[in-house]
């Protein structure tokens, strides 16, 4: 028989206003789940429960959604990506770092293995794993007991570089197509999964390395499928120049156009639209088009705010009627601290405190994800909704005083308090530790993994450079 949880008395509950459709707070309630599924979140439950938990000294919260990330090679940049940017590619290091650092197919499994635990530890319950298909990510992804949804690279060109200031691309667009059908069948085998937790959506990898042919392929097969579709656009001012120079319109423009925008799709990032400070461009559309065709924006602040660059702003991509939802598209995948980092970049874009704030953030990494997904169950605390819940410390010496217990856990604690994760009902996080995969074991393998792929970047660099000589060390080795 279905087990029935009840979590009792919590102190702080963060739930679901269905008649106001926003997150809410909820002191001294109780949470009931029956198998993987809510049934009641309120007062004084009445009924029967088969293991009764103390919510004394505990702030109750949905699951974070995160709709952007590629946890099989962003662990493997730890000590180099921070750093790391090619002014002459207007600070972006994403084009030279993705050609010289790339690990091998068989060691991605170990990277995903260390984002996936980062990803429990922190509260994440659902995520949008965009990876090239590597042996054993159904596998490892059924594993995490996260709830993933597996977006197969694919596309019709390359980039390629020749020196640090041209922006090159490889065609072949045979292989694009191919692979995308490579892409579907693989979606179809983690669906038929029998945890029931593994999803797809269909992802061509970038909008300037894809035939608007494949990508209007890809959007009707996504939509005959009833699957999300991603991909990454507006991401750099290189990306922006170029889909100008073969369109003579923005990327969002030229995405609008060819009818790959709407209800459904996920551009990841979205910075570098029309009016942004750094194009100069002459129009002011983009904006409006993103919200009136229902598109959906992943926002990932660390990575580009390395580089020197924000979205401007994430308040105005709110007010204007634009679904935001949060990603990790670097390590460490902590969205808590992408909800910081959001939150105080917003800000200083639009010079206003009044601009982003801390309730517009958890909307965008619980529920503004889960639309992003077609989930509405996901991403909330509210009788019918998956059993994603995890549950903080409020006696962790960062958490007090918990006048305010989501301002602590997103301004001050973050991660540290994150004490015992559920998803889909089942215990993957207790005390801060991973039931389901050993961390410590995979960040071993990764030093070494880190090091083979090291050894192998003068064999990609158009300029046959060591690691070091890209990204020195932060501080000299003394002799």
């Amino acid at each position: 028989m279905p087990k029935t949880t009840q979590i009792m008395n919590v102190d702080w509950v963060i739930a679901w206003d269905k008649e106001s459709g926003r997150q809410s707070y909820f002191q001294n309630a109780d949470i009931v789940f029956r198998s993987n599924t809510i049934e009641f979140v309120g007062r004084n439950y009445g009924g029967a429960a088969d293991e009764t938990i103390c919510g004394k000294g505990l702030l109750a919260m949905p699951g974070l959604v995160d709709i952007h990330s590629h946890p099989s090679t962003e662990p493997f940049y730890r000590g180099i990506r921070e750093e790391h940017g090619v002014p002459q590619m207007y600070m972006s290091g994403l084009f030279e770092r993705s050609l010289a650092f790339s690990p091998a197919m068989e060691d991605r499994r170990v990277g995903a293995e260390v984002a996936y635990c980062e990803m429990l530890r922190t509260g994440i319950t659902t995520v949008a794993d965009l990876s090239a298909i590597y042996p054993g990510w159904i596998d490892i992804a059924a594993r995490s007991g996260l709830r993933v949804y597996l977006s197969p690279a694919y596309a019709s060109a390359r980039w390629h570089l020749e020196n640090e200031w041209e922006l090159k691309y490889r065609w072949d667009e045979a292989s694009g197509k191919t692979r995308f059908q490579e892409a579907l069948r693989f979606i179809d085998e983690a669906r038929r999964h029998p945890s029931g937790r593994l999803s797809g959506i269909l992802g061509p990898a970038q909008i300037d390395t894809c035939t608007a042919d494949l990508l209007r392929e890809s959007r009707v097969a996504a939509e005959e499928r009833k699957l999300p579709f991603t991909t990454h656009c507006a991401q750099s001012v290189n990306e922006f120049a170029e889909i100008v120079k073969r369109s003579g319109k923005t990327p969002i423009q030229w995405a609008n156009e060819i009818g790959i925008l709407g209800p459904g799709t996920i551009l990841g990032h979205a910075i570098f639209i029309d009016e942004h400070s750094w194009l100069h461009w002459h129009s002011r559309e983009d904006l409006e088009i993103l919200a009136s065709t229902g598109t959906s924006v992943a926002h990932c602040p660390s990575p580009f705010a390395r580089y020197g660059q924000m979205l401007e702003n994430f308040g105005r991509y709110r007010r204007a009627g634009v679904n935001l939802g949060l990603g990790t598209d670097v390590a460490p995948h902590n969205l808590i601290e992408e909800m910081r980092l959001a939150a105080i970049l917003g800000r200083i874009a639009a010079e206003d405190i009044r601009a982003v704030t801390t309730a517009d953030l958890f909307h965008a990494a619980t529920v503004g994800g889960a639309a992003a997904l077609g989930r509405e169950d996901l991403g909330r605390l509210a009788a019918g909704a998956r059993a994603d819940i995890v549950l903080v410390d409020l006696k962790h010496p960062f958490m007090m005083p918990a006048r305010d217990p989501l301002r602590s856990l997103v301004y001050t604690a973050a991660d540290r308090a994150v004490r015992d994760v559920y998803i889909d009902g089942k215990k993957v996080v207790e005390n801060g530790r991973v039931l389901t995969l050993d961390h410590g074991v995979a960040l071993e393998a990764l030093v070494e993994a880190q090091r083979r792929m090291e050894d192998s970047v003068p064999g990609r660099d158009y300029r046959k450079r060591r690691a070091d000589e890209i990204v020195p060390l932060s501080l000299p080795l003394m002799s």
